[in-house]
């Protein structure tokens, strides 16, 4: 009995956060607990997408907010950005988002990203060893208050699409307001005409993960084609370049 006992599998978790205190805290946390093993850990986005499918973690428990680092290469979700790429890699990977920020636009990425949780760092130890060990079932880790806040999110009326004809001065500015920092990089590189797969070569993405990215930055812009976006991006430059020749007070 107790040899079949110990044969049993620790729950593996990968750490991602650009803060080293934070990562050594929470992998003396979960080393405390005797059914869990830290397999490996990440400062960046680049770094976690490189290790995470060698050690093929059971949770990978990761920061939203990775912008602050220059090197990173992402915006203030690059978190989000990691969780949906590790999903499309790795299917049955659960992520546990875990962030300083309540903040709305950031949980309903990460929840269109496949997060299975998403807890702040305000969190106390027991409970985020719980969160762990409840995402790695396959359950969701979000309390009632959270999975409400998201249902409003889905059922909320879209912005009407962007009407056709001349747009009025800065309204195309405004539109790209609606992007999160990652679909106005991939926005920019469409505009440069780059294919899905350059794309996602310059930015270190799955294809698939450009492609659903693009969907959704089509959808914020109310528009159903990429051609469309780059002509959106094109009157943007255009309106920045006569904002810039144009004389102060004109």
């Amino acid at each position: 009995m107790d040899q079949k006992t110990s044969s049993v599998s620790p729950l593996r978790v990968f750490i991602l956060d650009d803060h080293e205190v934070v990562r050594r805290g929470v992998r003396d946390l979960l080393e405390a607990e005797p059914d869990i093993e830290v397999v490996g850990e990440a400062a960046t986005g680049r770094e976690a997408l490189a290790r995470v499918p060698a050690v093929r973690p059971d949770v990978a428990i990761l920061d939203v907010r990775l912008g602050e680092r220059p090197e990173s290469g992402g915006g203030d979700h690059e978190g989000v950005e990691v969780c949906r790429e590790l999903r499309a890699r790795i299917p049955d990977l659960a992520c546990l988002m875990l962030t300083s920020f309540d903040d709305d636009e950031a949980l309903f990425d990460a929840i269109m990203a496949g997060a299975a949780g998403y807890v702040l760092k305000q969190i106390n130890g027991s409970e985020l060893v719980t969160a762990v060990r409840t995402v790695a079932t396959g359950k969701s880790m979000l309390d009632p208050r959270t999975a409400s806040r998201v249902m409003a999110r889905l059922r909320a009326p879209q912005e009407p699409p962007a009407t056709t004809g001349a747009a009025a001065p800065g309204s195309g500015a405004s539109e790209l307001d609606r992007l999160s920092p990652r679909e106005r990089q991939i926005l920019e590189l469409i505009g440069e005409g780059l294919t899905n797969r350059e794309i996602a070569d310059r930015l270190f993405l799955a294809e698939k993960t450009v492609k659903n990215r693009i969907s959704s930055l089509l959808a914020k812009l109310g528009v159903g084609r990429r051609v469309q976006a780059a002509a959106l991006v094109g009157r943007v430059r255009g309106e920045r370049e006569r904002g810039k020749n144009s004389p102060s007070g004109v």
